[in-house]
């Protein structure tokens, strides 16, 4: 998949970030993988943990890392993530599977 022009993209089911204009917002992990279906993997993503009922972000994660693992998302070269949950072990997660996906990718092509 091609790189379109870079973005930030902000995951959160509740808050907006302090510069709106500066990301792309979704409010569930079923947006998030739209978004980045259509647009390629942003250079940003800040990450909420609960999206509201059962939806979580892990399920974009999961989403995330078979696509990176198929090869058919690439990492961008300088892609950096936070995570701003109030849930700590929601939170704890994601940095746990981002961490481990983003390793794993930048040892294969880095």
């Amino acid at each position: 998949m091609s790189m379109s022009k870079p973005y930030r993209l902000f995951i959160d089911d509740e808050r907006d970030p302090v510069c709106p204009n500066c990301w792309i917002v979704v409010r569930s992990s079923d947006h998030a993988i739209k978004v980045v279906a259509s647009l390629g993997l942003p250079v940003e993503i800040a990450f909420d943990h609960d999206l509201g009922g059962d939806d979580t972000s892990i399920k974009f994660i999961n989403w995330l890392m078979d696509g990176l693992l198929d090869g058919n998302l690439i990492l961008p070269e300088n892609f950096k993530y936070s995570v701003h949950s109030q849930n700590p072990i929601g939170a704890n997660n994601i940095k746990h599977k981002m961490d481990a996906l983003i390793n794993f990718c930048r040892g294969q092509h880095g």
